[in-house]
């Protein structure tokens, strides 16, 4: 068994104009588990972002959007990881993955950033080791127009797809609240 997760750091940008772009999987993540499990985002700016606190069975979590813009990400983790002394094995964060197809989700710990601006400031803050849920949105074939797609809203389908994927992770939940993430991996990887 692995530690329980106790922050689950959904990234994405805030305002509207971002809403319903790729880039905010993340973002996505996180709401629908507070949809879910009865939790308001609140403004905490002790924490750079929103969030709120959501009990699913007898576990606990903190739920975090960080509201500094995805490439300072980082900070708002840190400051609520440092605030509530949480090691960073306890950590997962969900971001959108262009190495994946769209609709794909996996779960993994630790690993490099592969150029994702927001899972390198929070190298940058707090190593490498904490886990991911990577929210699959492909690659648009060319990296010159990455910025533009991943700031762009997906299609209907491509959105459909990604809402899918979250619903998904979000069913595993439970399992990834009690520590057992290698069977909540098991249940995402499957076909």
């Amino acid at each position: 068994m692995a530690e329980p997760i106790r922050l689950i750091v959904g990234l994405g940008n805030p305002g509207s104009q971002y809403d319903k772009t790729r880039h905010n999987a993340g973002f996505w993540f996180v709401e629908e588990l507070a949809k879910r499990y009865n939790g308001q985002f609140l403004n905490e700016k002790r924490f750079s972002g929103e969030a709120c606190r959501i009990n699913v069975g007898s576990e606990s979590v903190w739920l975090l959007k960080p509201m500094t813009f995805m490439n300072r990400s980082g900070l708002a983790a840190r400051q609520l990881a440092d605030f509530y002394r949480l090691p960073v094995q306890k950590i997962l964060v969900a971001h959108d993955e262009l190495d994946l197809p769209v609709g794909d989700v996996r779960l993994k710990q630790a690993g490099g950033h592969g150029g994702h601006n927001g899972l390198r400031d929070l190298h940058a803050h707090l190593g490498a080791d904490y886990w991911r849920l990577r929210l699959g949105i492909a690659h648009p074939g060319d990296r010159n127009k990455v910025v533009d797609y991943v700031l762009s809203p997906p299609t209907r389908d491509e959105e459909i797809a990604i809402r899918l994927a979250v619903d998904k992770a979000a069913d595993q939940i439970a399992l990834v609240l009690a520590g057992d993430l290698q069977k909540a991996m098991n249940e995402l990887h499957r076909k």
